[in-house]
C-alpha cells in the first residue's frame, strides 16, 4: 500500500476499535430483524460499512464509498444499506440506542442529520444494486434447438385392406386360493384351554403347600414367641428405663442355658477386642454403678429399708400377668388360624360357581365365531367384485400416464439446462471473491511480519515505585519469606512434641481402664453365676398350665380343617 492508502486502513481501524459499542447496536439488530440468514463470518464487513457511512462519508465522497460499496457482494451491500438508510429506523431506535452512550444533542446533529442528508444520494445506489441482482438473475442464455426434417423416402404401394381383428380379450391375474386356515378352528382356543387347565392344576398344589416356606421349627417358635410377646407387653406397661433392664434379663436368662453347656475355660479365653471410645464408655459405666452401690451403702448405714421383698412380690405378679397375656395371644393366633380355615373353604364354593359361569361364556363364543365366519364370506364376495372393476379403469389410467411423463421430461431437460447456467455464474463469481480474500490475507500478513520484538530488563533489588505503603524489592521479599519458612517449621516442631506428650497420656489413662472394666467384669461374671443357679432351683417344681379356651379353638381348628379335605377331594 501507499501512503494514502495505508493512513486510509489505520484510520478505519481505529475508528471502528473506537466506536464499537454505537456500531454493534446496529450490526446486532441487522442480524436480528433482516440479516437472520446471513453468515455471522461477515459481522466485521458490516461493521467496517457501517462505520464508513456514519464517520467517514462527508469526508471520501459518495463516489468512493460507491466503488467500495460495488466492489464487495452485492446481495450482502443492498441489503444492509437499505436496512441502515432508513429514516424510520434512523429516528427512532438507532438514536434511542445511540443516546445511552452519547448525549442525544451531540448524537442528533452530528451522526443523524448527516445521515439524513446523505439518504437521497445513497437511495438511488441502493436502487442501483437491485437493479443488478434482478438483472442477474434473470438473465438466461436460450440455446438453439436443432430443427428435425422429413427423410425422402420412397412412397409404399397402398395395401389391401384387411378385416380388422377381434379386440383381444383382457388378461386377468391370478387370483390367489383361498387359504386353509379359514375352514379351521383357531389355535389360540386351544392354546387358552391349555393354559386354563395348567393353572388350574398349579392352584391346587399351591393351596396344599401354601405355607411352607414360612414353617419354623417348633423349639425355635416357643422361644421367639416367648421373647417377642415379653417384649411386646413389657414395652406398653413399663418405663424406658425398667423396659431396658427386664429385657436384658430376660434375654441373658433364655441364653445362658445354651452358653452354660460349653466349658468354663473356653468361655473365660475369647478375645475381645476394644478401641478407645469403648474403654472409656464402659470404664464410665462401671464408676457410675459404683458410686450407686457406695449410695445405696451409705443409706442403709442411716437407717433405709431394704426394698428387696417389695420387688421380688413386683416380679411374681409381673410373671403372672405375662402368663396371661401369653394365653390370650395364643388365643388370638388360633382364632387367625380358624379365620384361615374358613376363608379357604369360602373359595373353593366360589371356584365352582365360577367354573359355571365359564360353561355358559365358552357356547356363547362358539355362536359369535359360527356368526362372524358367515360374515367374512359375505364381505370376500363384494370385494371381488370391487377387484373387478378396479381392472377395467386400469386400463384408461396407463395411457393418461404415458402422456405426463413426456412432459415431466420435457420439464427436466429445460430446468437441467438453467441450472447449469447458473452454476457456472456462480462459480465464477466465488473465484473472485477468493482472489480477494487471498490478496487482503497476504497484505494483512506482511504487516505482522514487520512488527518490532522489545525486550525489557528487570532489576529484582529495585522497587516497582508505585508509591505504596510497606512496597518492596524482589529479593527482600524472598528475604522475608525465608524468615517467615524458619519460623512456621519451629511451630510445627513445638506442636508435634505437644501432641506425642498428650497421646502419651492418653494411652496411660486407658490401661488403667482397662485394668478397672477387667476387674468389675470378673466380679459381674461371678454374680451373675450364682443368680442363674438360684432361679434353676426355683423353677424346678414348676409345670406349665393351657387355658380352656386354647384347648377349644385347637379342636374347631381340627375340625375345619377335616371339612376342608374332604371339599378338596370333591372338587
Amino acid at each position: 500500500l501507499n501512503v494514502t492508502e495505508e493512513k486510509f486502513v489505520v484510520d478505519t481501524l481505529a475508528g471502528c476499535t473506537e466506536y464499537k459499542s454505537i456500531l454493534d447496536v446496529v450490526v446486532k439488530a441487522f442480524y436480528v430483524q433482516d440479516g437472520k440468514y446471513c453468515p455471522i463470518s461477515d459481522r466485521n464487513l458490516y461493521i467496517v460499512i457501517c462505520y464508513l457511512a456514519t464517520f467517514q462519508l462527508e469526508e471520501i465522497g459518495l463516489q468512493h464509498f460507491s466503488r467500495i460499496v460495488k466492489s464487495l457482494d452485492t446481495a450482502k451491500m443492498q441489503q444492509f444499506l437499505r436496512f441502515f438508510f432508513n429514516d424510520l429506523y434512523l429516528n427512532t431506535w438507532i438514536k434511542d440506542e445511540w443516546s445511552h452512550f452519547y448525549d442525544s444533542v451531540y448524537v442528533k446533529e452530528n451522526w443523524i442529520d448527516p445521515l439524513l442528508r446523505w439518504q437521497p444520494k445513497v437511495q438511488k445506489l441502493i436502487e442501483k444494486l437491485t437493479d443488478k441482482l434482478s438483472n442477474r438473475t434473470t438473465t438466461v442464455k436460450t440455446l438453439r434447438v436443432t430443427q428435425p426434417k422429413e427423410f425422402n423416402l420412397t412412397v409404399p404401394k397402398p395395401r389391401a385392406i384387411a378385416p380388422p381383428s377381434p379386440a383381444p380379450l383382457p388378461e386377468l391375474p391370478k387370483r390367489q386360493p383361498v387359504p386353509p386356515s379359514i375352514y379351521k378352528p383357531p389355535k389360540e382356543r386351544k392354546q387358552l384351554e391349555e393354559m386354563k387347565m395348567k393353572n388350574i392344576q398349579k392352584a391346587k398344589v399351591t393351596n396344599t403347600n401354601q405355607f411352607r416356606c414360612a414353617t419354623i421349627k417348633p423349639e425355635k417358635r416357643e422361644f421367639l414367641f416367648r421373647i417377642n410377646s415379653t417384649v411386646l407387653i413389657l414395652w406398653s406397661q413399663i418405663s424406658c428405663e425398667q423396659y431396658l433392664e427386664v429385657v436384658w434379663e430376660s434375654v441373658l436368662t433364655q441364653y445362658f442355658e445354651e452358653l452354660t453347656k460349653q466349658p468354663q475355660d473356653l468361655i473365660d479365653n475369647i478375645p475381645i477386642k476394644l478401641n478407645t471410645a469403648a474403654i472409656l464408655r464402659e470404664g464410665a459405666l462401671y464408676q457410675r454403678k459404683l458410686e450407686e452401690e457406695l449410695k445405696r451403702i451409705e443409706n442403709l448405714q442411716q437407717g433405709a429399708g431394704e426394698p428387696s421383698e417389695f420387688l421380688e412380690w413386683q416380679k411374681q405378679m409381673r410373671g403372672k400377668d405375662l402368663e396371661e397375656q401369653l394365653a390370650e395371644i395364643e388365643c388370638r393366633r388360633l382364632q387367625g388360624k380358624l379365620s384361615y380355615e374358613e376363608a379357604v373353604l369360602a373359595h373353593q364354593n366360589v371356584t365352582q360357581e365360577n367354573k359355571k359361569k365359564a360353561d355358559l361364556l365358552r357356547e356363547e363364543k362358539a355362536e359369535l365365531m359360527h356368526l362372524y365366519a358367515e360374515k367374512r364370506l359375505q364381505e370376500q364376495k363384494e370385494i371381488k367384485e370391487l377387484v373387478e372393476q378396479i381392472m377395467e379403469g386400469h386400463k384408461n389410467v396407463k395411457q393418461a400416464k404415458e402422456k405426463i411423463q413426456e412432459y415431466k421430461q420435457q420439464i427436466v431437460q429445460q430446468v437441467c439446462e438453467e441450472n447449469e447456467e447458473l452454476l457456472r455464474q456462480a462459480l465464477e463469481e466465488k473465484e473472485d471473491q477468493n482472489r480477494k480474500r487471498y490478496e487482503l490475507i497476504q497484505q494483512i500478513r506482511a504487516m505482522e511480519s514487520t512488527s518490532g520484538i522489545r525486550h525489557k530488563f528487570v532489576d529484582l533489588t529495585e522497587t516497582g515505585g508505585h508509591g505504596l505503603f510497606g512496597e518492596m524489592s524482589i529479593v527482600e521479599l524472598r528475604e522475608r519469606l525465608a524468615l517467615l519458612k524458619e519460623a512456621q517449621k519451629a511451630a510445627e516442631e513445638e506442636k508435634r512434641d505437644q501432641i506425642i506428650h498428650e497421646k502419651q497420656a492418653k494411652e496411660q489413662l486407658l490401661l488403667d481402664k482397662l485394668d478397672q472394666i477387667s476387674q468389675f467384669r470378673a466380679e459381674l461374671g461371678r454374680a451373675a453365676a450364682l443368680k442363674q443357679e438360684e432361679k434353676k432351683k426355683s423353677q424346678s417344681g414348676e409345670k406349665p398350665m393351657k387355658d380352656e379356651r386354647i384347648l377349644n379353638l385347637q379342636k374347631k381348628i381340627e375340625e375345619k380343617t377335616i371339612e376342608r379335605k374332604k371339599q378338596a377331594g370333591l372338587l
